[in-house]
């Protein structure tokens, strides 16, 4: 089963699927997402993600002949979604804006997607079988190119000389934190539930943070 991730290459190729087609299948996937943070992999049934997406279940193979299929293109879109905001990342940014924007998109996304980290979570957490397409060579070279961007920076003396791979780690574990352990956050906090200012809160401490830990000057 292959997982394919378009943040990944350098272009993509074939026709967009069509427009009921695509809306079949964005319904599909979230119903999905919500099944499979709910109940896992295993405690999840075709038959209960076609009813929540309001589907026959016969429609629903004809999209993803199986769950594990279903599973795979879950986990694809959440990783579509995250490392395409890392894709812009140029080392003519200036490190201030580009990080500060980074942080807040990510942030964003574990507000409206909380769901979607957590299915990654538990994923990487049981063995990440479902993964090993993911952390291909296709990634890793990904990787090293989005850490190649924060090398630059160190040797034009934009930033101070942080090791590249740990802060790309240190960026999604921070921002990642607040959706896969908010119900710890409610608890600590005595929130019910962490809203848009919340986040916003937390993106800002977290800016602060990361840019002094790295030298660098917020943007005026």
């Amino acid at each position: 089963m292959t997982l394919e991730v378009p943040a990944h290459r350098l272009s993509a190729s074939g026709k967009p699927a069509g427009r009921i087609r695509q809306k079949n299948e964005q319904a599909i996937i979230q119903a999905a997402e919500d099944e499979f943070a709910r109940h896992g992999f295993k405690g999840t049934s075709m038959n209960t993600i076609a009813l929540k997406a309001g589907l026959p279940k016969a429609n629903l193979h004809y999209y993803f002949t199986n769950k594990l299929g279903l599973y795979i293109a879950v986990l694809s879109n959440i990783i579509e979604l995250w490392d395409s905001t890392f894709n812009a990342l140029s080392v003519e940014d200036d490190p201030g804006e580009a990080l500060s924007q980074y942080i807040r998109t990510k942030m964003e996304f574990s507000r409206r997607n909380p769901q979607a980290s957590r299915i990654f979570a538990m994923e990487v957490i049981s063995g990440g079988n479902c993964l090993n397409e993911y952390f291909s060579a296709d990634y890793r070279e990904w990787f090293r190119g989005r850490a190649a961007v924060f090398q630059a920076w160190i040797e034009a003396g934009k930033m101070d000389p942080v090791d590249p791979v740990h802060l790309i780690f240190l960026l999604w574990g921070s921002t990642q934190h607040y959706a896969d352990f908010a119900t710890q956050i409610c608890q600590v906090t005595g929130r019910s539930r962490l809203t848009k200012q919340d986040m916003e809160d937390a993106s800002s401490n977290l800016i602060h943070i990361i840019l002094k830990g790295c030298g660098i000057k917020p943007s005026a």
